[in-house]
């Protein structure tokens, strides 16, 4: 059994959007409204939930604010596939993190070979499974809106980044079933493949078709700033979602980690991690500046893809504030 030191009745928390907008603009996407009652009509088409959840489902999750605040530079037709993205990802998340198929590392599993199944054969008939349906869809999204020269780089980076996402989903389930603690360090690596980091990365490049090539990408300063991006991202959704996941039982939250291993009262633990996120911030600042020169063409290519992955970060910050999921 997991032990903790008593939570108080109270808590409270720094406004996380004020340390990441250091580094990190806000921007909104005006075509939201062009595409947000279509895009709810894609998901519903679905059913995986019934009409009366489907709808509540999407007046309490607001993603398509988190579109609008996450992709701001992205037109009609590429916001569209990227709020299908929120909708197929948190849909997926939820079946393992509070649905039926909490704590059960198998049927997470065998949910999972279904999706990549259909992931892997294109070409299969559309499957009644309604998690795998939406993810086929919306690969031929990306399919359909990636320019030539791009579409099979593009592709290889989705299928990559959905094969560790899924890996990430079986090893968080077991641990829940355990109620195993990893340490603060593990945690943070395991977190960042929770949260779909590299699936987030993906789709941010694809919102506005960039072709950054590859070697880009393994670059170490790179590298080192995608990490940080994907903290600064996490970390805030940690300590907006702690009461809410504590009171489902669910202490795979990095606030607890760090109670844990500590030996931290709440508050403590709260304020700890308040202040690794502005170290971090601090940290990408100084990465960014550090980064290395690969070219006329590709620095400016880097340059939108950075803006925009500062753009997702803060969108998703304040998102943490709206949406009601994160924090009831």
């Amino acid at each position: 059994m997991l032990s903790f030191r008593p939570f108080p009745e109270t808590f409270y928390l720094t406004n996380l959007a004020s340390i990441s907008e250091r580094a990190c603009a806000l921007k909104v996407n005006p075509h939201i409204q062009h595409v947000a009652e279509s895009m709810h009509q894609w998901f519903i088409s679905f059913k995986v939930y019934d009409d009366v959840r489907s709808k509540a489902y999407i007046e309490r999750g607001r993603f398509d604010i988190f579109a609008a605040l996450s992709f701001p530079d992205a037109d009609p037709q590429h916001l569209e596939t990227c709020l299908a993205f929120f909708y197929w990802a948190f849909a997926t998340d939820d079946l393992s993190d509070e649905g039926e198929l909490q704590n059960q590392p198998e049927r997470v599993k065998a949910s999972i070979n279904i999706c990549r199944e259909t992931l892997y054969n294109p070409d299969l008939p559309t499957p009644t499974y309604s998690y795998a349906a939406m993810l086929q869809d919306l690969y031929k999204r990306i399919q359909l809106t990636a320019t030539a020269g791009t579409c099979s780089r593009r592709l290889t980076r989705f299928l990559s980044a959905y094969q560790a996402f899924s890996d990430s989903q079986i090893n968080q389930s077991l641990h829940r079933s355990l109620d195993k603690m990893p340490s603060v360090g593990d945690f943070i690596k395991w977190r960042r493949a929770t949260i779909g980091a590299a699936l987030v990365e993906a789709m941010v490049e694809y919102s506005l078709d960039l072709d950054i090539p590859d070697y880009v990408f393994k670059d170490p300063t790179v590298m080192a700033m995608s990490d940080a991006t994907t903290d600064i991202t996490t970390w805030p959704n940690d300590l907006c979602s702690f009461n809410k996941e504590q009171a489902d039982g669910d202490f795979q939250n990095l606030v607890c980690i760090i109670m844990v291993e500590r030996n931290l009262e709440l508050q403590d633990a709260i304020n700890a991690l308040t202040d690794m996120l502005e170290t971090r911030v601090a940290e990408y600042l100084a990465l960014k500046k550090s980064l290395p020169s690969f070219g006329k063409e590709v620095d400016a290519q880097l340059r939108r893809y950075h803006g925009a992955l500062e753009h997702f970060v803060q969108g998703t910050v304040v998102w943490y504030y709206m949406s009601p999921r994160e924090h009831q």
